[in-house]
This record gives structure tokens, sequence and C-alpha cells, in this order.
């Protein structure tokens, strides 16, 4: 299978930070209650001007600054979301728009929820293989307050706003292993397009339930892939996990039995940001100086649909 690696990351969230406190003026609730259940203190929200669009102009336009790549040599736009400014035009094709990039190259959003970047990478994976680029531009990027009850306090508390930037590299040498997979159900769902109440919605146990069953089981398949390599959680530098409650980080952490530290979490300061959260915790890893060229990387993920996946990639980018 062609490989594929990640060039360059880059990540954004909107300007107005929301605190638990502010989010007790707003609905019944308050910091305990949301810090003990969850771990998220704080998220951000977009105010006018601000969008799911122009977010993911922001971060794709650092994004392939940070790579070098000139823009004509982009093969692919891939945009994971649900929460796009329109139905249509997709996300991608605005920012393919916006950015100038080529015309004659496939673009599209992908929908898969919180795995979304996952089947993004992978779905860019596949469209540079059977196209005559070597690059592409990744996206995953949410303005899910837009889809929040401020009435439900059993979801409007855990989710923001923000997402970030990839851009990747074919490489038939390149480290890269994949897992997907989805069991059709409504435990997490909202409304389609022109309904006056398109809210998220959450049966929060079965949601749990489902996640600390699917975030091991996408590692624990990644590893037992037989591709030549022999591969250990050891060998990898860095898990970043779907950032949606710390008890779900948690318990993949405890059922590895690896060092905690390996595991990143930002979900303290964004909450759950879906499609945007694997992206936006890689570039803070790589704006800290943590993510260093030719570190491997696990990325997994679980969402709405329900969706579950994970890759194995390294990153091939340089410091920040």
């Amino acid at each position: 299978m062609q490989g594929i690696k990640i060039l360059s990351v880059a990540g954004i969230h909107p300007s107005k930070k929301v605190t638990n406190d502010d989010m007790s003026r707003i609905v019944e609730t308050d910091d305990e209650w949301i810090r003990t259940r969850t771990g998220i203190q704080s998220r951000y929200f977009c105010e006018d001007g601000e969008s799911c669009v122009s977010m993911a102009i922001e971060a794709s336009s650092k994004a392939l600054e940070r790579s070098g790549i000139s823009k004509e040599d982009i093969g692919c736009v891939i945009c994971a979301t649900i929460s796009g400014d329109y139905a249509t035009p997709s996300v991608a094709c605005l920012v393919q728009q916006a950015l100038g990039l080529p015309e004659d190259i496939p673009v599209l959003d992908v929908n898969a929820a919180c795995s979304g970047f996952i089947y993004a990478l992978c779905v860019g994976r596949g469209l540079l293989e059977g196209g005559g680029k070597k690059y592409g531009l990744v996206i995953g990027m949410e303005q899910l307050s837009r889809l929040l009850d401020m009435t439900d306090r059993t979801t409007c508390v855990l989710f923001g706003d923000g997402g970030g930037a990839a851009v990747i590299e074919k490489d038939e040498e390149a480290l890269f292993r994949q897992v997907l997979g989805a069991r059709g159900g409504k435990e997490i769902s909202c409304l389609g397009a022109g309904n006056d109440e398109s809210f998220v919605q959450m049966d929060g146990k079965a949601v749990f339930r489902f996640a600390v069953w699917a975030m091991p089981k996408c590692i624990d398949d990644l590893l037992a892939i037989n591709d030549g390599n022999s591969i250990t959680l050891s060998d990898i530098d860095h898990v970043v996990c779907h950032q949606a409650n710390s008890r779900i980080i948690d318990h993949v952490v405890k059922k590895s039995k690896e060092d905690p530290s390996k595991f990143y979490k930002n979900l303290d300061h964004f909450g759950n940001t879906s499609a945007g959260s694997i992206p936006l915790a890689l570039s803070e890893l790589y704006e800290s100086g943590q993510l260093k060229k030719g570190n491997k990387l696990i990325l997994v993920g679980f969402g709405a649909g329900l969706t579950w996946g994970g890759v194995m990639i390294s990153f091939e980018g340089g410091k920040a």
C-alpha cells in the first residue's frame, strides 16, 4: 500500500475563550461538575467574522507555508467537518478558491464526525495514490458552537470550535498503517441542514462505553498489522487520541500500560472540537517543540456514526 507522511501541521482556534464559569451563566452547571466528569476547563467559540471556513483557510495557509510546498504541487484537498458554513459548497472547495489551489484535483469534505481527520488522511492517501501529484492538504475543522443547544447542559459544555490542517506527501517507503470501522447508530446525532433544531444530541453513557472499546481496539489493530516491520507501542513517540473526555484517554493509557506522557491531552483548554481535535493537538505538539522530525505517531479517534479509526504515520517536518 502506498504510504504517506506528514510534512507540516498548523492549528487555529477562535478568539473568544469560554470558561466553565462562563457556561454556568448560560446553563445550569458549574466548573466542578464539568471538570470532574470531562476534564474540560474552557473552550473557544467563534464570534462575528470567524467561521469554520475562515479558520480552515487560515490553518491551511500556514500549513502550506510551513511545508515549503508550492500550491501548484497540491494534488488533493480534503476537509473533515460536520459544521461547514454551507451544506454545499464544501469547506474544501472554499479553501481551494481562497488559496488559489489547482483546479485539476479532487476537492471534497468528509463527514465521519470525531473520526473525521483519520478518515480524511486515509482518503487523501488513496487520492494521491491514484493521481499524479505527491502532496495533499488535509484539514480537520469545526464550528460546533453553531450546532449546540445552549439549554442542554449535557452537551453544550463539551464542545468547542477550532481545528487544524496538515500537508501530506506520498512515499512508498513511508510508515503508514490504517484501521477504519463503523457501526451505524444514533448515539450521537444532529439533524440535517435546513432544520431549525439542528443541535448535537448524545447518549453520553453509550458513547463512553463505545469509546473505551474503540480506542484501545484501534491501537491494538494498528500494532498487529503485518507489513514487514515489527513495531511496538514503545517505538511510538506520540499517541494522539481524539480529545473528547479525559476519563476516556485515561482508560486508554491504563490499558496500554505505557507512560501517560506519551498520550497528549489538550481538551482541558479546547474541549471537544470533533474532527478538529487531532490536528489541533498535533499543532500544539509541533509549536511546543515536542513533535520532531522522524517521530512515529499513532492517531486514533471515534465519533458519531458510530465511527472509529486509527493511523500509524511519521512526521517529517522541520522545527517550528
